[in-house]
């Protein structure tokens, strides 16, 4: 069981959906998890499908409700940010997860992305 876990837009993109291949993953982490927090670039980059069919609401409504902590990007995380993409070479929104990581001193990533995975472990966090 983790405990306080970040969530990668994949992950609450599959909890919300039924017929993705991550669906069952994703119920079991945030369900195994003591608390949650994702990034707020992360929550944006997940509900812009729901934004775009005009029903936004419902599920921004339900990641709170379910406790999900949005972990704000602030002007202190430039360096930092920086820093994440030239060491990792992911993603800019992957590093958008793993510093809401250090952040908010998470004990895991929840996310299916093997290379973002290998780098929360690298960095001692597990990957549920």
């Amino acid at each position: 069981m983790a405990g306080l876990t970040v969530l990668d837009a994949s992950i609450i993109v599959a909890h919300f959906s039924g017929a993705d291949a991550h669906h069952e993953d994703a119920v079991a982490i945030l369900e195994g998890a003591d608390g949650l927090a994702a990034s707020t670039l992360t929550l944006a980059e997940a509900l812009v499908e729901p934004a775009s069919a005009g029903r936004l609401g419902e599920p921004l409504t339900s990641l709170l409700e379910l406790g999900v902590r949005p972990v704000p990007i602030d002007e202190a995380a430039v360096a930092t940010l920086a820093e994440l993409r030239a060491e990792t070479g992911l993603r800019m929104p992957d590093c958008c997860v793993l510093h809401a990581a250090i952040i908010v001193g998470a004990d895991a990533i929840g996310t299916r992305d093997k290379r973002l995975a290998l780098v929360a472990r690298e960095k001692g966090l597990e990957t549920p």
